[in-house]
């Protein structure tokens, strides 16, 4: 059988239609293909962000375990509004009775000469040099001021809580752990509040590390098995966590945990090598101070012991660290102090 003979204008058509189907497979190829790419390529996109999130998240955390200082809670504390979120009665069923003994206890340092500071080459300047020091007798806090200790405080004097405890109470579990997020100012007040002060920073060192000048509370070698440090846990720890990390007197914690606050300005030591600007008092800029353009002048205070994040030498018993008063962090922390004639008072 003949096939029909195709016209001109047949095969005309027949032409268009076949190119038009191949321009149409060609174009959904393409944008296919196209897709695909723009599909990888969000992907990566999304891969890319996430892993410069957490590269950015996790350097900023281990700057500020450096020592840089956040100044959050001072811009909370001036937001006014409710404070208390546990009445006077209800904080007392944050700890055992037993907890609420042993937390109570305070440490008698006897009068003598000790060792402050260090000649160690490895040391910053600021620590150096070594020095004798006579201390009367005094009494500090065994252990860090925690949480549950913190929130008779606030309830008390409806004080305002730490920026980081769920609307004005203690994040569930974290009760025994020492408090945070707490500048020079809020250690000063609750320390007043107590019937106590912060402990000098001399009276820090001295408990820590005892008259034989040894470099941690347990001696001369680090053990990491004997305090939190280096982002071990990767947070805070309870107060009576690391027996084992004792000093000789006793004082838990003098080693990592928390950085704590003590009451000297910092200053530098007779006869010390260290630049005289870290030093000098600071001029706060005034956007930090709701109502105020004035500048407010303020001096970096002591912070000892190193915390959570630290490198390990910034544990060791003679390092100092400071920051300014109105700052606050989640790895700044406290204990209290008072002199021994005024215990006997009570």
């Amino acid at each position: 059988m003949k096939r029909p003979q195709i016209t001109g204008k047949q095969k005309r058509r027949r032409q268009r239609l076949l190119m038009a189907t191949l321009i149409s497979c060609i174009t959904v190829a393409m944008i296919g293909g196209s897709l695909h790419v723009i599909e990888l390529g969000s992907m990566r996109i999304d891969e890319m962000q996430a892993k410069s999130s957490y590269e950015a998240v996790d350097m900023q955390q281990h700057i500020r375990a450096a020592g840089e200082e956040i100044h959050l809670q001072a811009t909370h504390e001036n937001l006014g509004g409710d404070t208390a979120g546990y009445t006077i009665d209800q904080t007392a069923g944050l700890l055992s009775e037993e907890q609420w003994r042993d937390l109570g206890w305070m440490v008698t340092v006897p009068a003598g000469v000790f060792t402050m500071g260090s000649d160690d080459p490895r040391t910053n300047d600021e620590n150096k040099p070594a020095h004798l020091v006579r201390m009367p007798a005094y009494k500090i806090d065994k252990y860090l001021v925690t949480q549950a200790e913190y929130a008779r405080f606030v309830a008390a004097e409806h004080y305002r809580p730490p920026l980081n405890w769920d609307e004005g109470r203690i994040v569930a579990g974290m009760a025994l752990h020492p408090v945070t997020m707490i500048s020079w100012y809020n250690a000063r007040d609750y320390c007043a509040w107590a019937g106590k002060r912060l402990p000098t920073e001399a009276e820090w060192e001295k408990a820590a590390r005892g008259t034989d000048a040894r470099r941690w509370p347990w001696g001369d070698e680090m053990n990491p098995d004997n305090l939190n440090t280096y982002y071990k846990v990767r947070h805070t720890s309870a107060v009576n966590e690391y027996p084992q990390g004792a000093s000789p007197y006793g004082v838990m914690d003098m080693a990592g945990n928390v950085q704590q606050w003590v009451a000297d300005q910092f200053a530098p030591y007779p006869g010390t090598g260290a630049k005289s600007d870290v030093f000098e008092p600071k001029a706060l800029d005034p956007n930090y101070q709701r109502g105020s353009d004035e500048k407010e002048v303020l001096v970096y205070r002591v912070m000892r012991g190193g915390s959570w994040k630290s490198d390990p030498l910034s544990t060791t018993s003679y390092h100092r660290n400071y920051a300014l008063p109105n700052y606050a962090s989640d790895f700044f922390g406290f204990r209290c102090a008072m002199d021994v004639d005024k215990d006997k008072e009570k």
